[in-house]
């Protein structure tokens, strides 16, 4: 008898727990060549926002030592544009297909664009992109000395997390996925903050902050200076913090960043996750997600266990 992969997230089915995350696989047009998209347990699509963006200036992204830099910026070609374009291929694919959102104009963007989403049936799901570091907002903190306000990132602020999870959860009755930032002092308090405040489940961790310099040039490699690193050189502190909000929170949690194979996908299931999203490394091998679905059910085969459910934070820790 072969071991049960299926899992479910909210009102979310998926026949296995491998999705490929936002921004690393487009709208899947751009892999339906390359593999066989009805094997994923769901697609992430890239973010999309109200209107199109054009994104950040180039160069937008460069390699680092085991991993890469990134600040796009969210280039999109905004709703409609995705809904008469975008959407009819994803259908096609016959998986679950969670959309991507994200806003540059503050909570009310975010609602809307949910209240839309809410009417087409064949969307499964929302994540809620609060935590893209190449787009940011203001907070209604202000410096002590300067009283100017500081800009950070929704994801970053518990309060204003809870406040725009509890908005969207009002204008839709589906799956809602936030999608949380590892740039922040305790990740389990933005975590609780948005699992109060009606969100399905939890992805994490977007991208690390960083930045990298070309010593003969002394200027920054990234136009914007400063960009999102991704790849096995975050893994730990994505596996870290995966299993610190496991223990936080009782809603499912998506683990991604760094995920390259079998072995590293299974640590963040044994660290709590109840499924897992591929990004990087889709890049190297478009065929990486399908080939891990097959590698975890030998993994469950070969130690005999009956289900995934019985994997997901099985950590044993001595301390």
């Amino acid at each position: 008898m072969q071991p049960k992969i299926s899992i479910s997230i909210g009102k979310l089915k998926l026949k296995n727990p491998v999705m490929v995350a936002s921004g690393t696989f487009g709208y899947a047009e751009e892999f339906q060549d390359l593999v066989d998209l009805k094997k994923l347990g769901a697609i992430v699509t890239k973010t999309i926002t109200l209107k199109p963006r054009r994104g950040n200036l180039p160069p937008r992204t460069c390699e680092t030592e085991q991993g890469m830099l990134n600040s796009i910026g969210l280039e999109n070609p905004g709703l409609a544009v995705f809904i008469k374009e975008k959407l009819p291929v994803l259908k096609k694919t016959n998986v679950p297909i969670i959309v991507s959102i994200a806003s540059e104009s503050g909570s009310q963007e975010f609602i809307e664009l949910a209240r839309r989403l809410d009417r087409i049936k064949e969307i499964a799901a929302i994540e809620l992109n609060i935590s893209c570091p190449n787009i940011r907002v203001q907070s209604t903190e202000y410096r002590v000395q300067s009283k100017k306000p500081i800009t950070k990132l929704i994801s970053q602020d518990a309060q204003a997390t809870h406040a725009l999870v509890k908005a969207v959860r009002k204008a839709t009755n589906k799956t809602i996925i936030t999608k949380l930032s590892p740039n922040v002092a305790d990740i389990t308090e933005i975590a609780k903050a948005a699992e109060c405040a009606g969100s399905d489940a939890l992805s994490l961790i977007n991208t690390v902050t960083g930045m990298s310099i070309d010593v003969k040039a002394r200027k920054p490699k990234i136009a914007a200076v400063t960009a999102g690193l991704s790849g096995p050189a975050i893994r730990p502190i994505a596996v870290r913090m995966v299993w610190e909000v496991y223990q936080a929170v009782k809603i499912p949690i998506i683990g991604m960043g760094g995920i390259i194979d079998t072995q590293s996908a299974l640590e963040f299931f044994i660290a709590g996750a109840s499924a897992i999203a591929i990004g990087t490394a889709n890049f190297i091998n478009p065929r990486i997600s399908v080939e891990i679905i097959e590698g975890l059910k030998k993994y469950l085969e070969k130690n005999k266990i009956t289900s995934i459910d019985r994997l997901i934070g099985s950590l044993e820790c001595i301390i």
